[in-house]
């Protein structure tokens, strides 16, 4: 007898936000639906306005839906406290950003080990975790530099490793080659895409970005806060 269908990593059923702009209630999302499996590098993407940044932040957990259902690992998540998000969030999710949110004063190891001095863990095996992964994204060289000593594409590369130096379930990122030129954005690209075969996580990924979609595994496509389409990229 053929074994059950794994469970899917992401499981969202008729996901709605809104935002309050003044008196008025601006619908983000109306009604999306998607699962995503473990492994699976998916690009979200559609026009300014239609949803992704919205959607990655609920499945996120940095915001929470007004209607809809949303499980993680099999986890319902509504109703979970602040402290149980912030340690999902600490513990089993990385995220880059398409400006970066390095801090400024701290090397480009210290802000890899940020993540792991927060959940308490030892200096000497943070810093061995830090060395590992920005090694992994080949900035080993660089680790004691400061932000404004590195190039645009160095600095999502430590965005980067600082994304995965918990070894997350899933990656999060929002325009992660929205800054940065087309030569330096296809190498962050080319890292994404090894790290999702050699590793094994889950990526997701808002973008504008044309390479992006062509290379994901699936595009799911937003507009006006539902889905217009979703599928396996030819």
């Amino acid at each position: 007898m053929a074994g059950a269908a794994a469970e899917p990593l992401f499981a969202a059923r008729d996901l709605v936000k809104h935002y309050r702009l003044g008196r008025v209630r601006v619908p983000a999302l109306r009604g999306v639906s998607l699962d995503v499996s473990a492994g699976e590098l998916l690009a979200v993407v559609g026009p300014s306005g239609s949803g992704k940044t919205t959607l990655l932040n609920l499945l996120g957990t940095l915001d929470e839906p007004d209607g809809g259902t949303l499980r993680f690992a099999g986890d319902e998540l509504a109703g979970l406290s602040d402290r149980r998000r912030t340690e999902l969030r600490r513990r089993r999710l990385g995220f880059v950003f398409q400006t970066f949110n390095l801090v400024p004063v701290l090397s480009a190891l210290e802000n890899v080990e940020y993540p792991l001095w927060i959940a308490g863990v030892g200096r000497r095996e943070r810093r061995r975790r830090a060395g590992e992964a920005l090694d992994a994204v080949g900035l080993a060289a660089r680790s004691r530099h400061r932000p404004d000593q590195l190039s645009g594409g160095e600095r999502q590369r430590v965005a980067l490793a600082r994304a995965l130096v918990h070894e997350p379930a899933a990656v999060l990122a929002d325009e992660p080659t929205g800054n940065l030129d087309s030569v330096t954005g296809g190498e962050i690209l080319d890292l994404l895409v090894r790290l999702n075969r050699e590793r094994g996580t889950t990526f997701l990924v808002a973008t504008h970005d044309p390479e992006v979609m062509r290379r994901a595994g699936r595009r799911l496509t937003l507009r006006d806060g539902r889905v217009a389409a979703d599928g396996s990229v030819p």
